[in-house]
Formats: C-alpha cells, structure tokens, sequence
C-alpha cells in the first residue's frame, strides 16, 4: 500500500463531509438529543480527520468518524459525571458556606477542570474511570 492509499486531498475531504454530514450529525443528535451539541461535536469530528488526513486509510473512514464523534460524546458524559458528583458531593443545603470557602472550591474545580482537559482522551477515560465508576486501573 503506498503512501498516495493513505491520504486525503482536499477534494476527497470535501466528498467525505458531503456523504457523512448528516448521518454523523444524525448518531450524534440520537445519542444526545442536543442538536447544538451535535453539529459541535460533528465539526470536532471533522477537524480531527483533516488534522489526520495523512494517515487515514480510506476505505476506514466511516469507522473512523463514527468512532471519532462516540468517543467525543463518551468523554462529554463522562466529564458531566464528575461534575455530578462533585457538586452533590460537597454540596449541602443546610449548612451555610462561608464565602471564601465557595471561592476555593470555585479555584479547585477550575483546577480540576483544567487538569482534566489536558490529559490525553485514554489517560482521561482511566482516571474518570476509576474516580466514578471505582475501577481499578
């Protein structure tokens, strides 16, 4: 297989949007029920392809895409779980919170969201994995 098998010109990119647009569009939007979410995470899908173009065997490419856009969607409901339960977690009605208490959890959360977002998708997928789901690594 030469090099010329595994790489996508723009023409072939713009053929694989128009084919898979809407189908993509479509798994997303069943899988959320967001449609703003969805053409979001679609064009997410996209740029990752083009980023990749080079090394794409194309006659993977629906997998692919499928893959690129289930995985984004994982990460997604993955990540609103930690934010779940760490604001039930810390979270009580009838205590009252003193303000510079409510200001370092605000810190910790942005630092725990930051932190999150830098990891790699598989390291992410083991940590929340782990911290929600309390599997072993």
């Amino acid at each position: 297989m030469g090099l010329e098998d595994r790489s996508i010109n723009k023409p072939e990119f713009v053929k694989i949007f128009n084919l898979w647009y809407e189908p993509i569009r479509n798994f997303i939007y069943y899988k959320t029920s967001d449609m703003q979410l969805a053409e979001d995470v679609e064009q997410y899908t996209f740029l990752k392809i083009w980023e990749k173009k080079n090394d794409i065997k194309k006659e993977t490419i629906k997998p692919l895409l499928y893959t690129i856009a289930n995985n984004f969607i994982m990460n997604r409901f993955d990540h609103q779980k930690v934010q779940f339960k760490f604001a039930n977690t810390y979270k009580n009605e009838n205590v009252a919170v003193a303000p510079d208490y409510q200001m370092e959890m605000k810190e910790f959360d942005e630092k725990l969201q930051k932190a999150l977002a830098e990891l790699d998708d598989k390291k992410r997928t083991v940590f929340l994995m782990n911290r929600i789901d309390e599997m072993t690594y």
